[in-house]
Parts: C-alpha cells; structure tokens; sequence
C-alpha cells in the first residue's frame, strides 16, 4: 500500500506544500476555504502528518546533528543514549555525523549540517575549533558543546572540570608525601590532557615546584604500550594518570613485563580518569572516575531545546558536571 505524503495532500488540494504544512500547524494566515479543502484532502488520503512537514511553516526540521569522532564511540555510547531519550520526549530527531581523523574534513561536515538545516548541533569533545564554531553560529545554529568549557549567544557547554578534577587528586596524593607523578599522552584527546596538564602544573605551583613528568609519546610509536615498555625499563614513578582504560591497562602491562616487574599499587600506583567496565575487569582493578555521560548526553539535549524556545527563561549555559572517584586495587 502506498504511503501518503505530504505532496499527495497538496496535489488532492491543489496547494503549495507551505500551505498543507501552515494548516497543519494551525497558522492563522491561511484563508478558511483553503483550510478546509486541505483538511477535508488529508481525511479523505488519511494523511498522518510527519515531523519534517510540521516543520515546514515554522522553518523549522525537528532535527539535532550529532558530531562525534569516530575513535571515541564507545566512550560516547551513554551520551548518545542520553541525549537520544531526552530528543525523544521533545520529539526531535537524531542525525548522527560522524568525524574521522585524517579523512573527514571538518568544513564539509559543516556545509552538510548547514545544507541539511537542522535545529541545532551538539558537538562531543574538541574536533571543532572556534572559527569552526563561528561558521555554524553565523547560520544561527545553536551549538552545544559536549567536553569543553565555552559558551556565547549561540553556543552552550555541558563538561567536566578536569583540570580541577586533576588537581584535587594530586593535592591529595601530595599532601601525603607523593610527589613523584607522571601523566601519559593521550594523542586521541589532546584537550582532555591539555586540562589534566593544567590541574597537574597548579597543584604543583601551588607548592613552589614545577612539573616535569608527562610522559610524551613519540609519534614513531603506534601505541602507547610498545613505548612504556621501554619507559619503564628506565624510569618509573610513585602514581602515574592516563585519561583512557586502554593507556592505563598499558603502565600495568608494561611495568609487570619488566626484567624487574613493577609491583601495582606497592612500588607505582595508577588511577584511570575515565572510568569504565574494563577497569574492573583489569588485575589489578583500576581505580578511576565515574563520569555521568549519560547526564552529559542528557543535559546538553535539553540546553538545545530551551535555546531553541522562543520566550525561553535565562539558564545557564556553561553546565558543569561531577564525577565519583572509585577506589579500587591499583592505588593504596
């Protein structure tokens, strides 16, 4: 059976599509006879309107684009689903673009996202820069920026505060005697470890010292394992921080595969910032942080929607978000 479209309607009724699309969001600028002919059209096809012709008077698509890299999938799971329940109660719909580095060029996400004049844009992390940003916000698409601290009259950010996460942590451990701790690059999330880097360096200057113990991977180097193994046949330290399970269960691989293993947590201790089920599973258990990305998903949909209501009430559009330290078998 064929489906009935909105074209089908305008057709019945010998209308512009504007027209079926203003009645049926119930426009008052449309004549009363050319209401009814378009009402008594879409009862007699049985029209059931969609999202997209409902938008149409109002210029409107009922569509968010989501960006996210291809690499971070599986760290961005829960904030997909977050923000994907929320669109649903709100009825907007979800395009999913996705950025690969090296091959996806930003600039033609952008002119897709403009061409396909969607509502708004949520962004997961830092693969656009600011002029990137302005591009999108000179259309007046509001943005909303998952990772990243920013916000402007068209831009808003949901994030976790790193650096102060970092910071806090490494007083603590500081405050105990540990002063010996080293950070591993994270070449996939530079602006994470650029915060984490700033937290590290405060907590230091804080005490009249400065930090010099990131550990930098050199590019020749395809992962982070292949070079800790020979990091740590010269060097090794009292507490050592990696953003991503994969880079921490690489210090504990490489420091047991040691002429002269590294005892964890007896002789270096390791704490994962981004938490996740491979933690646990890891022997030892790695401590790390729960971060709420399902709340992150979750918020930075519902700061789209009220950015797009008209009349909306002022709100806060830089929303930071809290994480729990999980203590498990890799620190003391």
């Amino acid at each position: 059976m064929k489906r009935i479209t909105i074209y089908d309607v305008a057709k019945e009724a010998d209308v512009s599509l504007a027209t079926v699309s203003r009645v049926i969001n119930g426009s008052d600028v449309v004549r009363e006879d050319t209401r009814v002919k378009v009402q008594e059209a879409i009862e007699k096809l049985g029209y059931k309107p969609n999202a997209i012709a409902q938008g149409l008077a109002l210029q409107k698509t009922t569509t968010i684009a989501l960006i996210v890299p291809e690499a971070s999938f599986f760290y961005t799971g829960q904030i997909i689903n977050g923000l994907i329940d929320v669109a649903k109660i709100y009825k907007y719909n979800i395009v999913l673009h996705t950025a690969t580095e090296g091959i996806t060029e930003m600039n033609e996400i952008i002119e897709t996202i403009i061409k396909s004049r969607v509502d708004g844009v949520v962004i997961f992390n830092d693969k656009l820069c600011k002029d990137e940003l302005n591009t999108l916000t000179r259309y007046q698409v509001p943005i909303v920026v998952i990772g990243n601290k920013m916000h402007d009259d068209m831009i808003g950010s949901v994030y976790v505060d790193y650096a102060s996460l970092v910071y806090d942590l490494v007083n603590s451990y500081m405050d105990r005697g540990v002063h010996d701790i080293a950070l591993v690059e994270d070449r996939k999330n530079p602006q994470v470890i650029a915060q984490m880097l700033s937290g590290l360096t405060k907590a230091f200057e804080k005490r009249g010292m400065k930090y010099d113990n990131f550990i930098e991977i050199p590019k020749e180097y395809r992962s982070s394992y292949l070079y800790l193994k020979e990091y740590f046949a010269k060097k090794r330290h009292q507490l050592v921080l990696t953003y991503r399970d994969s880079q921490a269960l690489a210090v504990l691989n490489s420091a047991k595969e040691q002429a002269q293993p590294i005892a964890i947590p007896q002789e270096m201790e390791v704490v994962c910032i981004l938490d996740s089920k491979y933690n646990a599973m890891a022997r030892p258990q790695i401590s790390g942080y729960k971060i709420p990305d399902y709340d992150m998903g979750a918020m930075a949909m519902r700061m789209i929607t009220k950015m797009l209501a008209e009349n909306s009430e002022p709100f806060e559009k830089e929303l930071e978000m809290f994480s729990i330290y999980t203590p498990r078998q890799s620190t003391k």
